[in-house]
């Protein structure tokens, strides 16, 4: 008989890194949120919105536990050509971000918790630049969590240059999930 691992033990520690995200964005002014280092580049505030909605863009691609629920709010957010303005909307916020940090985490976690190493190989169809793409679930757990990783670093250093270090995120690079104790030396 052959054993289905849950994915929560391929992927244990981002919800850690979820936190440290959260912990960041907590605390921020509007002026922080809109703190951008340059003309042009997303400010603090849409980095932060952009980490959120990653998540569920993808993970909605797959099909993902809970994503129709996400779908339902987001959906009031789209314009008449269906472009999402859910990222501008959210940047001015700490609690509007925390929120959909938070919602697009259940999403995830949800996903991790339910779906096992087995279904890492099912795939589904994306068409990009007008070629169509065998993309598989492992693929996009990687993109998203990578992706989160990405811009949580780029947040650790927009936040830096406004004088602002969030020890989890900066000084522990976002890894609170502690391995287990050793409480018995052998050798």
């Amino acid at each position: 008989m052959r054993a289905t691992i849950p994915l929560t033990a391929v992927f244990e520690g981002w919800e850690g890194y979820n936190r440290s995200l959260i912990h960041a964005v907590e605390p921020l002014t509007v002026e922080q949120l809109g703190f951008r280092p340059a003309p042009g580049l997303r400010s603090v505030g849409q980095v932060a919105a952009h980490i959120a909605l990653g998540r569920f863009d993808w993970f909605s691609k797959m099909g993902a536990p809970g994503c129709d629920d996400l779908s339902l709010e987001l959906d009031s957010w789209r314009d008449d050509e269906g472009r999402s303005a859910c990222e501008e909307a959210l940047a001015d916020s700490a609690a509007n971000i925390v929120h959909w940090l938070n919602r697009s985490w259940a999403m995830v976690d949800r996903t991790l918790t339910e779906w096992t190493v087995d279904d890492l190989a099912k795939w589904y169809p994306h068409t990009y630049w007008g070629k169509t793409y065998a993309v598989s679930h492992q693929w996009t757990i990687w993109r998203i969590m990578a992706h989160d990783i990405q811009h949580g670093g780029q947040l650790s250093a927009m936040l830096a240059i406004l004088g602002i270090e969030p020890d989890e995120l900066t000084g522990l690079g976002g890894h609170l999930t502690e391995p287990p104790q050793v409480t018995e030396m052998k050798g």
